[in-house]
C-alpha cells in the first residue's frame, strides 16, 4: 500500500502523555505522544465502545480508555491484558517539526466500504 502523509500540526502542540485529535472524513485520529517522546497515531475509537481515546490517560506506551479504562496498545492499538479487539493504527512521521500521519489505510477502507 502506497503511503499517503498528511500534515497534522506542529509536533510541540502534542503535549507528553498527551494526544491532539484531527478527523479524516468521518474517521476521528489521535495522535500521542508517549512519556519517552515516541509518537503514534490511532483511530480515535475504543474497540469495546468507540469511547475516545484521545481524551484518555497515556500509560507508557499504551493508553487508558475513558469509558471503561480498557488499555489499548499504542503501538498496535490492540486492547492489553484479558479485553479482546483492536483499534486501527496508522504510521507516524515528523519533518522539519510537523507530525505526519500516514493516512492511506484510512483511504483503502473507505474505498471498501463504498464498493459494498
Amino acid at each position: 500500500m502506497k503511503t499517503e502523509w498528511v500534515d497534522v500540526g506542529a509536533e510541540i502542540e502534542i503535549p507528553s502523555r498527551g494526544a491532539r485529535r484531527f478527523k479524516y472524513g468521518d474517521t476521528p485520529v489521535a495522535v500521542f505522544r508517549a512519556g519517552d517522546g515516541a509518537l503514534f497515531a490511532l483511530v480515535d475509537r475504543c474497540p469495546h465502545r468507540q469511547g475516545p481515546l484521545s481524551e484518555g490517560i497515556v500509560y507508557g506506551r499504551t493508553v487508558a480508555c475513558p469509558l471503561h479504562n480498557w488499555l489499548i496498545s499504542l503501538e498496535t492499538g490492540q486492547a492489553q491484558g484479558a479485553d479482546k479487539g483492536c483499534t486501527p493504527s496508522l504510521k507516524v512521521a515528523t519533518r522539519d517539526g510537523r507530525v505526519l500521519v500516514d493516512i492511506a489505510l484510512l483511504q483503502a477502507s473507505a474505498a471498501q466500504a463504498a464498493v459494498v
